[in-house]
C-alpha cells in the first residue's frame, strides 16, 4: 500500500493508507474517528494536494485555512495528526524536507467556558442538595456523588461493578470503562496509569455497601440492563443542580477537575494526585492544574519569606 505511493500521488489518499496501516486496530476507536475527522477536513480543504507539493507554504495555508473554523488548540491537535504521517513521507524519501518545521498555529478565538471547577463550599453545596435516599437505587444523585469524592472519569464510574469495591480496605479497583459512547460494554482503560485502586472514606463505604449489596456483582452499577447511558444526560442533570442551588454551573467531567483542585490547595503532593487521577505522567497533571499550581507557589513564597526572615544573624 504505502511502498507503492510516489510524489503524484494525492496527499489525502495517502493519509487514509497511512492511517489504515498504523492506527488500525492500535488505538482506541474514540481517537480513530478523530483521525478519519482530520482526512475529511483534508478532502475539503485540499482534494488535490500532491505529496510532492507539500512543502512549508503549502502545509501552513492548509493550517491557516483550518484554523479559520477551528480555536488555537484544535489546530494544534490537526496539526500533530498530520505531522506524524508527513515525517513518515520525508523518512520514505515521498517529500525532501519537512514542511511541518517551525509552523505556525493560529485558530479562532476560545469562546467563553465553563468554569472547570467549583471551590469547596460550592461542591459542599451541590453536594448537600443531592437526594441520596436508599430507596432510590443507584441514581445519577450517587454518581455525582462518587465521581465528587474520587476523581474518577465518567466512563470510569459507569463501569464499575460490586466486585470493584473493596470495603474491607475502603478501595475502589478502576481497571475498565464502558463504552457509553457507542453500544456500550466493558472496555480498557484510558491508559495503563488508569489501572489504580483509589481509596475511599467511610461514609462512602457505609452508603456503598449497603447499596450495591445485592446487585449481581460483574454488573454494572449505574447503568441498566439493555439501557444506554449518555454523558449528556448527567451534565443536564448537574446543570439543573447547580442552577438550583445558585453555583457555577460545571460538567460532569469538571467534578473531576474540582476534586484534583480541592486536593492539591489541601497540600496533597502533585505526584498522588496524578496517581489518584490516573494519569500517564505527572506533566499531565501539571499542564492540567497549572493555573493552581502558579497560586500554590506564591503562597509557598509568603511562607518561605516569613520563615527566613525570622532568622537572625
Amino acid at each position: 500500500m504505502l511502498d507503492k505511493t510516489s510524489k503524484d500521488d494525492l496527499f489525502v489518499t495517502y493519509y487514509g493508507q497511512w492511517i489504515t496501516v498504523y492506527k488500525e486496530g492500535a488505538i482506541r476507536n474514540v481517537t480513530m474517528a478523530k483521525y478519519h475527522q482530520t482526512k475529511k477536513w483534508l478532502e475539503k480543504l485540499v482534494p488535490e494536494l500532491k505529496i510532492g507539493d507539500l512543502n512549508r507554504i503549502t502545509y501552513q495555508k492548509l493550517l491557516n485555512d483550518y484554523a479559520t473554523h477551528h480555536e488555537r488548540q484544535t489546530t494544534m491537535d490537526f496539526h500533530h495528526q498530520l505531522k506524524a504521517a508527513i515525517l513518515d513521507a520525508v523518512d520514505e524519501g515521498q517529500i525532501q524536507r519537512d514542511p511541518t518545521r517551525k509552523a505556525i498555529i493560529k485558530g479562532k478565538t476560545p469562546k467563553d467556558k465553563k468554569p472547570k471547577f467549583l471551590n469547596q463550599f460550592e461542591l459542599q453545596t451541590l453536594l448537600s442538595s443531592l437526594e441520596l435516599k436508599q430507596e432510590q437505587g443507584l441514581s445519577l444523585s450517587w454518581l455525582i456523588l462518587l465521581i465528587a469524592k474520587t476523581g474518577l472519569r465518567f466512563s470510569e464510574a459507569i463501569a464499575l461493578t460490586p466486585a470493584d469495591f473493596d470495603f474491607s480496605h475502603q478501595v475502589l479497583n478502576v481497571n475498565k470503562t464502558w463504552n457509553y459512547k457507542e453500544k456500550g460494554g466493558f472496555q480498557p482503560t484510558k491508559n495503563k496509569s488508569s489501572v489504580r485502586k483509589v481509596q475511599i472514606d467511610w461514609q462512602t463505604v457505609i452508603q456503598f455497601s449497603e447499596l450495591v449489596k445485592n446487585l449481581p456483582e460483574d454488573k454494572p452499577i449505574f447503568v441498566k440492563a439493555d439501557t444506554r447511558i449518555f454523558n449528556s444526560t448527567v451534565n443536564n442533570f448537574l446543570t439543573r443542580l447547580c442552577k438550583k442551588v445558585n453555583v457555577p454551573v460545571i460538567s460532569i467531567h469538571g467534578l473531576r477537575h474540582t476534586h484534583a483542585s480541592l486536593l492539591l490547595f489541601a497540600g496533597v503532593s502533585i505526584a498522588s494526585v496524578a496517581r489518584r487521577l490516573g494519569h500517564a505522567s505527572m506533566t499531565t497533571t501539571q499542564k492540567t492544574y497549572l493555573h493552581i499550581i502558579q497560586e500554590l507557589e506564591n503562597k509557598d513564597v509568603d511562607i518561605v519569606m516569613r520563615s527566613v526572615s525570622g532568622l537572625v544573624n
